[in-house]
């Protein structure tokens, strides 16, 4: 077993499973509640969505923008883009249904689909101006294996950058808005102080998204337990964008925090799929994506595959479970066809590019193994031979 000692969202999960009653998500999605009559937040959450008087909200996000936008042709809002048909919703809609002149900003996957590079240039050739940062490959790449083993999501430092490296630029250009897509507090069930708010202060990035854990002391930890990260590999670089700017510079620019643009738009991402598709010329992968049943989302990283297994093995919870479970709110399947798709597609091997993934990260399989199965928790995994099953499966 794990020692816990940067992962700390692992600690708080329930040893208990249950399963939700309405949708298919479980008890061990961090931050997620059930309820006496065993229906998760998620679900809670999406029967209060339905009540929301949404010509209000839009009446709110008018105010919101009038109050950002400039007169000059510069840019007044930002919006983190990987060319994924979320945020290039949320971008085409600010700029075009809304005359906001947005700059899109993008943080590097750790390797680039070519599906997802075609996309981020339909996106740009749709008519937006874009910055692409590409972090140090080498230092990136030791980075993604120190958070493989000690965070278990070798993915980890690519969320890093997706919401630090927008915010410094945000800091440098002078842009008080950054509109995110959805609120996975909301969406996904997580902490209910923030389920019903329009933006996420600074604050609460470090729990919410960092999993508890400072890249600072994550990379102190490398340096003096792991033969691969030295110190001449550093050198002079700069961990700046890896965390956010600090609190007197946003303070400064006058920056609240992330405002997310399902607060104001009721969020249902296959309709975003059909907007973009139409708008953006988006398009989606010609098979679907391993571990799930879906061809359009999160097809930017080959590796991002390799993100949603280890979740599955950290959680129980994979990439089948948590788009069923969605679709099953939105009334796009019932329960029962979600139940039929999970036991499908759930947990299944990324393989496709695990032999580039080993390469990345300078692994061997049975090194690659060995990090695996120490983050399988004893009250979720039961090993029979050579096989790991869960104890618990949906049902």
């Amino acid at each position: 077993m794990k020692n816990f000692k940067f992962e700390k969202q692992i600690l708080k999960i329930p040893k208990e499973v249950k399963w939700c009653k309405k949708c298919i998500m479980s008890n061990q999605r961090p931050r997620i509640i059930f309820y006496g009559d065993g229906i998760c937040s998620a679900c809670k959450n999406n029967d209060r969505k339905q009540k929301i008087n949404w010509s209000e909200r839009e009446k709110e996000l008018i105010e919101l923008l009038n109050r950002h936008r400039k007169n000059d042709g510069s840019y007044d809002v930002i919006v983190p883009s990987s060319g994924g048909k979320d945020s290039g919703y949320v971008a085409h809609q600010l700029k075009y249904k809304y005359n906001m002149n947005p700059l899109t900003v993008t943080w590097s996957p750790l390797k680039y689909t070519e599906i997802g590079l075609k996309n981020l240039q339909s996106k740009i050739d749709a008519g937006f101006d874009n910055i692409l940062f590409r972090p140090n490959g080498l230092i990136q790449r030791k980075l993604a294996r120190l958070c493989l083993e000690e965070l278990g999501d070798a993915f980890h430092v690519f969320v890093l950058g997706q919401l630090a490296y927008p915010v410094h630029m945000a800091v440098k250009m002078n842009i008080n808005l950054i509109f995110y897509g959805e609120n996975g507090e909301l969406e996904y069930a997580g902490d209910p102080e923030y389920v019903d708010k329009p933006f996420k202060p600074s604050s609460e990035w470090l729990e919410h998204f960092y999993k508890g854990c400072k890249i600072d002391e994550l990379v102190k930890y490398g340096l003096e337990n792991k033969d691969y990260f030295k110190k001449e590999d550093l050198g002079n670089f700069s961990l700046k964008f890896f965390k956010p700017p600090i609190d007197e510079e946003l303070q400064k620019a006058n920056i609240s925090g992330i405002h997310f643009f399902g607060y104001y738009k009721k969020w249902i991402p296959q309709e975003n799929f059909y907007y973009v598709s139409k708008y953006l010329n988006f398009q989606p992968n010609n098979e679907r994506t391993e571990g799930t049943y879906s061809k359009y989302a999160s097809i930017d990283d080959k590796f991002d595959g390799m993100h949603y297994y280890m979740r599955y093995i950290k959680f129980g919870l994979g990439r089948c479970v948590e788009d069923a479970s969605h679709e099953i709110r939105d009334g796009h399947i019932s329960r029962e066809e979600g139940v039929a798709l999970a036991k499908k597609y759930e947990g299944e091997f990324p393989e496709k590019n695990y032999a580039a993934f080993l390469d990345y990260l300078n692994l061997s399989q049975d090194q690659f193994w060995e990090i695996i199965d120490s983050w399988r928790s004893e009250h979720l995994w039961n090993k029979s031979g050579n096989q790991w099953k869960l104890k618990h499966p949906l049902k």
